[in-house]
């Protein structure tokens, strides 16, 4: 009885640790995405609501993302350090929920 409950606690960290990644791809794919809009020139109207939702996004996906733009990845206008950064969680998230869950 223990084993087959080692294994279904195994499986459930490991969604829940796949989930996590999941949830952080999407944040960092929200930033990069809000980023864009405010690059090109749409400017938010003030709010309390829309400033803690862009201040929520910063806050979490700029440090992974300051590490990939140390790298010098722009050619020209375009940074293509947030293609590498969600391509490397993509493969550490796919390694770390394999090697939980046995």
């Amino acid at each position: 009885m223990n084993v087959v409950f080692a294994a279904s606690a195994r499986v459930e960290i490991a969604d829940f640790v796949s989930a996590a990644f999941s949830i952080y791809l999407l944040i960092l794919i929200a930033w990069i995405v809000a980023q864009l809009v405010l690059s090109l020139g749409v400017s938010v109207p003030y709010s309390r609501a829309s400033n803690a939702v862009l201040d929520f996004l910063r806050d979490t996906a700029d440090p992974y993302l300051r590490i990939f733009r140390r790298l010098g990845l722009q050619i020209g206008p375009v940074d293509l350090s947030p293609i590498v950064a969600i391509v490397l969680l993509q493969v550490v998230s796919s390694i770390v929920v394999r090697v939980i869950a046995g």
